[in-house]
């Protein structure tokens, strides 16, 4: 940059000012909407069961691409998409959540790999993330950051969301920007995390269009639905009484019907069967007929609550004079989920903690299902419905897991004969990040900020708006959780390789032998649908497609290749944290690191407050709610202490606390799986004891729970009270130890401590 020239006075000098950031002229502002866990057939204008107004709008409005793909698990195409290369070549191949010492897993985005939002930032955009992130390690989602991968570390300038693979629609953890804030109402208020995330983008792009209307905006707008807990407003869900009755066949059925009629599938195409360990319908009991009815009501409802929101912010765009000028995307990262099982959940932490949920407790709270009390997924029978006409998904590389619908909606670009097309071109989320870019008239850089950056592995579809016939990329593979496939041309190779603790085989049989996979081989130009494998027909391009496989795995990063959904975290990076004897919490600054402190292997607590008055009344403790979570409560005196183990409360009441106590204690004596012994004291002296028939879990909930010493927020952990239920006395603080790790009492300074991995068995 020019030099300034500077003399003794203001007359004599020449200043020079900073660059100014434009973008180029007529770059368009962009929304991309990606939804969570929704399979191709589950907007309206794919042929679902659910009303989708907004969705449908911007279809008819814009283009349907049929053959749209992912990468079969939510982290992975998230990367894939805000960076424009392969889930594997950013570190992403699984989720965030579990990195592990291999380039391809190690959750991070490298900075060779700029994000859209920092390359468009840096053109002169303003850009803003609204809903899930889940692209930052879980070892960085602490308060005190680092914020490196949050969403202002990568590029973009606001952010209003949660960090989790899920969070609870009632009651969330939310982060504005980088700091966690409390939701700005509560459950029992009518807060619904859609309308809050609907609220907030509305509210960025006013802000945005009436300080600086001269700069193009980019928003990714990622709500969190349809991922499970399945929630949604009574009336939502009420619309959908009865719509399912008949069932998951007929539901299949009618939906490809409308598909074949739409034009949505090809003429020819056939409808894969149901799989051979999922139930038919008419062979349930009446009671899971019931059940799992009722569940589908309430995705259908979670679905269109969802839509309704993101039809305010359409309308604002609309209404700010915008829309015709902004590219709109929907999009899903991965096809409908079948982690419900074949009952479907009441909780879904039950899933994702190994154990099986009962079938008994959902029938009982059937009436519960979509509201405060549930944390609910549907069966995978609902699953099978919603990526019609294809085979299995979510974490498999058939079609059902990486096949998903993408609407694009742009007046300014795509000429009204074409609007309400379907578009046939084979394309994928790292084709997203280039289609913006060339839109914009932004060359994809080849140094950002100093750091050489790896080429874009995706091609634009910007061709493809204008011209039905327009090229597109040929070759793309497919991998997760040892699941393959490969597409090359009219080819697609497909292993039957089945996730490692999962009980998917129930539903399709299949190999746990990478050795042994059997590669089935379909003409995708023939069979949109991947129903007929023809690899006995054409061995000669199985073993091309197999090899070719291998060479782009090598090529992005794939290997070692791990079947493992849980086992994988034995390999799991240790955390860069040191393991501590000791931890102390204070009032007015809540945690919401899962596991701080690990209490699983026991733990002693021990409260120093004031002198307490002999009716002391409110929450001493509280981790997590009722879906899964712990809490230490006085009411008039006496201590309560709860646990929410899923579906398994435990409740333990003491003596009264004597007047004058200043220190109220809780242990946790581990005795193995089958639970432990829990001790209650004020001032050192036993006031009550019991014995929790099962351990507590290594983790209260999936997408986090905040620690709270003195109050609590959200939902409760059991019913003796009502958040936010504040202590009635000043407590000091709060003080764990946990025996397992005692060995470490003596070292002064657990900055010192070494980066030990330490078990707990």
């Amino acid at each position: 940059m020019t030099r300034p020239r500077i003399r003794r006075s203001i007359a004599e000098s020449t200043p020079v000012f900073a660059p100014v950031r434009r973008p180029p002229d007529r770059a368009p502002n962009v929304l991309v909407v990606l939804l969570d866990d929704t399979g191709f057939a589950q907007f309206g204008c794919f042929g679902g069961d659910v009303e989708t107004p907004t969705i449908d709008r911007l279809a008819t409005g814009g283009l349907r691409y049929h053959r749209f793909h992912v990468t079969a698990l939510c982290s992975p195409t998230r990367a894939a998409l805000l960076t424009g290369r392969n889930h594997h070549a950013v570190g992403m191949g699984f989720l965030t959540d579990v990195p592990t010492g291999f380039p391809g897993y190690c959750g991070r985005i490298p900075e060779s790999a700029a994000t859209l939002p920092r390359i468009l930032g840096d053109a002169g955009y303003h850009t803003m993330a609204i809903g899930k992130w889940h692209i930052a390690p879980r070892w960085d989602q602490q308060q005190s950051g680092p914020f490196d991968r949050w969403p202002l570390g990568l590029g973009f300038d606001r952010y209003y969301g949660f960090p989790a693979g899920d969070t609870n629609q009632w009651a969330p953890n939310l982060i504005r920007d980088n700091t966690y804030v409390e939701p700005p109402r509560t459950p029992e208020e009518g807060y619904h995390l859609n309308e809050d995330l609907a609220d907030e983008a509305i509210r960025m792009i006013t802000e945005h269009r009436q300080t600086t209307p001269h700069r193009p905006f980019f928003m990714y707008y990622a709500p969190g639905a349809m991922h499970a807990p399945h929630h949604a407003p009574a009336e939502f869900i009420e619309r959908y009484r009865g719509r399912f009755d008949d069932g998951w066949d007929a539901a299949r059925a009618r939906v490809f019907a409308r598909q074949v009629a739409a034009g949505i599938v090809p003429p020819g195409t056939e409808d894969t069967p149901r799989p051979p360990g999922m139930a038919a319908w008419a062979d349930l009991p009446p009671e899971e007929q019931r059940l799992y009815a009722r569940q589908m009501e309430v995705f259908a409802g979670f679905l269109a609550h969802t839509d309704h929101h993101l039809g305010r912010v359409v309308d604002a765009l609309e209404e700010q004079g915008v829309l015709d000028d902004t590219i709109v995307m929907v999009c899903a990262d991965n096809g409908a989920s079948a982690e419900g099982g074949a009952h479907g959940s009441f909780n879904e932490h039950t899933w994702a903690m190994g154990q099986s949920d009962d079938l008994a407790v959902s029938l009982a709270r059937i009436d519960e299902l979509g509201g405060h009390r549930a944390y609910g997924h549907y069966s995978w029978g609902w699953a099978w419905v919603g990526n019609t006409p294809f085979r299995m998904w979510k974490r498999y590389a058939w079609l059902g897991g990486v096949r998903t619908p993408l609407v694009v909606h742009w007046p300014g670009g795509i000429a009204p004969e074409a609007r309400g097309q379907v578009r046939g071109q084979f394309c994928h989320a790292i084709d997203l990040a280039p289609t913006v870019l060339d839109a914009a008239g932004v060359p994809a850089p080849a140094v950002v900020r100093g750091v050489d950056q790896m080429p874009m592995h995706g091609t634009s579809l910007l061709p493809s708006f204008t011209d039905p016939d327009a090229p597109a990329r040929e070759t793309q593979y497919f991998e997760m959780l040892g699941s393959r496939s490969i597409v090359d041309g009219r080819w697609k190779a497909t292993t039957d390789h089945l996730s490692q603790g999962v009980p998917d085989e129930a539903a399709l049989p299949g190999s746990r032998d990478f050795a042994t996979d059997h590669w089935a081989l379909f003409d995708l130009d023939a069979d949109f649908s991947e129903a007929r494998d023809v690899s006995a027909d054409h061995p000669e391009v199985v073993r091309r497609l197999e090899e070719l496989w291998w060479t782009e795995a090598g090529r992005y990063d794939v290997l070692p290749l791990d079947d493992s959904l849980t086992g994988r975290v034995v390999a799991m990076e240790p955390s860069p944290h040191p393991p501590r004897y000791r931890w102390t919490f204070r009032p007015g600054a809540p945690t919401v690191e899962e596991g701080t402190p690990p209490l699983a292997g026991g733990f002693a607590l021990t409260l120093t407050t004031d002198p307490l008055p002999a009716d002391a009344s409110g929450v001493l403790v509280a981790q997590g709610d009722w879906n899964g979570g712990w809490a230490l409560i006085t009411r008039a005196g006496r201590p309560v202490f709860l646990v929410a183990r899923f579906d398994t409360p435990f409740r333990l009441e003491a003596d009264a606390i004597p007047a004058g106590t200043t220190a109220v204690g809780v242990t946790y004596t581990r005795e193995g799986p089958a639970g432990g012994t829990v001790v209650l004291t004020a001032d050192g002296a036993t006031i009550g004891s019991g014995r929790i028939p099962h351990d507590l879990p290594f983790r209260w909930q999936i997408g986090g729970s905040r620690l709270y010493v003195g109050e609590d927020r959200g939902f409760p952990v059991g019913d003796d009270y009502r958040p936010p239920f504040p202590f009635s006395a000043r407590i000091h603080r709060a003080e764990f130890t946990l025996p397992y790790l005692a060995f470490l009492e003596d070292r002064p300074d657990p900055r010192a401590d070494p980066r030990a991995d330490l078990a707990v068995d």
